[in-house]
């Protein structure tokens, strides 16, 4: 189901809990929100949908994927950049890596690695970020 889009900074500032198979749900409905911004958004976080647990969701081209309890496990490239966000206005300076390996669970809870570059890499950090309580 598509939810609404939060917009409180002080919401969007607490952690994420780590999430579990009784969070499917969130998983759907974070696919489903994503999907219906597409033309103004690459990613986004449960906390987006008011739900503070960690998972993620990422576009990366003509596919969606989501991350459940993702962990970054190495890191390289640091570079400063400016983002935007959908539950934000305007952009905002941050540092981030141009190629990132992560530990993850898949939308089946299924254990995955994954090495990502270039602006899928830089979305799964935003959207970490994120569920981590940081805002940009």
């Amino acid at each position: 189901m598509v939810k609404a889009v939060i917009r409180d900074p002080v919401f969007l500032a607490g952690k994420s809990e780590s999430a579990t198979e009784a969070d499917k749900q969130v998983i759907t409905d974070l696919l489903d929100t994503l999907r219906a911004n597409l033309d103004h958004c690459v990613g986004m976080a449960a906390n987006m949908i008011g739900v503070r647990k960690n998972i993620i969701v990422v576009a990366a081209g003509p596919f969606q994927f989501a991350m459940v309890n993702a962990t970054i496990t190495k890191k390289t490239g640091a570079f400063q950049t400016e983002e935007g966000c959908l539950s934000l206005d305007g952009v905002r300076p941050c540092t981030r890596y141009r190629e990132i390996e992560v530990d993850y669970l898949d939308q089946n809870f299924k254990k995955q690695h994954g090495k990502y570059t270039g602006w899928t890499a830089q979305i799964i950090q935003h959207e970490l970020d994120h569920v981590a309580g940081i805002v940009i």
